[in-house]
């Protein structure tokens, strides 16, 4: 596949900008990438693995001739990195981003960005607990979704552009609004994390119960809370505080659900138990028929036979 942009800019280089930088290279995506991350050290490792052919130590040097520039910084920072680059960005260069809130994105970006560029939101809805410029690999946006949130009045052409690289990442592509995006991602990824970090805190507050029993005696559940709880905490503080109010519509709901299901333990409804569990095992059946999980036994977990 011949190169789809002459130069890309990665902003930040961590799980997704590794990735990033992996699947470029691996599929000849980019004739020349270049790198900018706020730590040396950052900087320092990404030229020792060969994530970047450049690395600069300002974003505003990192975006000059990029005609692709992705923001891979948590969502807090991108408004400031975008004041940095406006005025050093490309005649007709595309300005995306990997946020997990898109609102928020768009409010904060959109003002700092000339005219004469291409601004479009993007979600790649692909990650691991991982993170730092070591944690990428190639194959980590294959079979993911990556939603892109264009405005109104963009170029039809540079989304259908971006969509492309997408695609060509290993990517399903699905564009909506940036409003319904933050709602969609407020269920099925904001609030999961919330959970996990919440449950992991009262397993270590409970003083009835040692750490170190929670941590000999986990059962399977909580050690998949625990790999949820593992992200990173500055790119979930910036993901909440970003997208609050679409957070606490779904933690309300969850909460009257919640009170449901204590009602229903309290008072011996086994009845009410078992249609929930059975709807809920539906879904994660569905996951697993459209591909985005896998059904290998103890979710991937046990060992191969030799």
């Amino acid at each position: 596949m011949s190169a789809q942009f002459k130069r890309v800019a990665l902003i930040g280089l961590g799980l997704i900008g590794s990735s990033l930088s992996h699947v470029m290279r691996q599929k000849g995506l980019a004739e020349h990438i270049s790198g900018y991350a706020r730590s040396a050290a950052t900087r320092a490792k990404a030229v020792e693995i060969g994530l970047v052919d450049s690395i600069h130590e300002s974003a505003a040097a990192a975006v000059q001739d990029a005609d692709l520039v992705v923001l891979c910084v948590p969502v807090g920072a991108c408004g400031e990195v975008a004041g940095e680059i406006g005025p050093s960005l490309k005649h007709g260069a595309i300005v995306t981003d990997v946020g997990s809130v898109k609102t928020a994105i768009v409010r904060d970006v959109a003002p700092h960005l000339p005219g004469h560029v291409h601004f479009v939101p993007g979600h790649p809805v692909a990650g691991t607990e991982q993170s730092g410029p070591e944690s990428g690999f190639a194959e980590l946006f294959v079979n993911r979704w990556c939603i892109l949130t264009p405005l109104p009045d963009c170029d039809p052409a540079a989304v259908k552009k971006l969509e492309e690289f997408w695609r060509a990442c290993g990517s399903n592509v699905e564009t909506m609004s940036p409003e319904h995006h933050d709602l969609v991602l407020a269920i099925t990824s904001h609030l999961p994390h919330l959970i996990a970090y919440n449950i992991v805190a009262t397993a270590a507050d409970v003083e009835e119960v040692t750490n170190s029993e929670v941590i000999k005696f986990s059962a399977g559940g909580f050690r998949d809370f625990t790999r949820i709880a593992a992200s990173d905490p500055i790119m979930w503080r910036d993901v909440f505080l970003n997208n609050k109010d679409a957070v606490l519509e779904m933690l309300g709901r969850f909460s009257e659900d919640l009170s449901v299901l204590q009602r229903a333990i309290r008072w011996g409804d086994g009845e009410t138990l078992v249609n929930l569990f059975t709807r809920s095992r539906q879904i994660r059946r569905s996951i697993i028929a459209a591909g985005q999980e896998t059904a290998a036994p103890d979710f991937g977990r046990r060992p191969a036979k030799n």
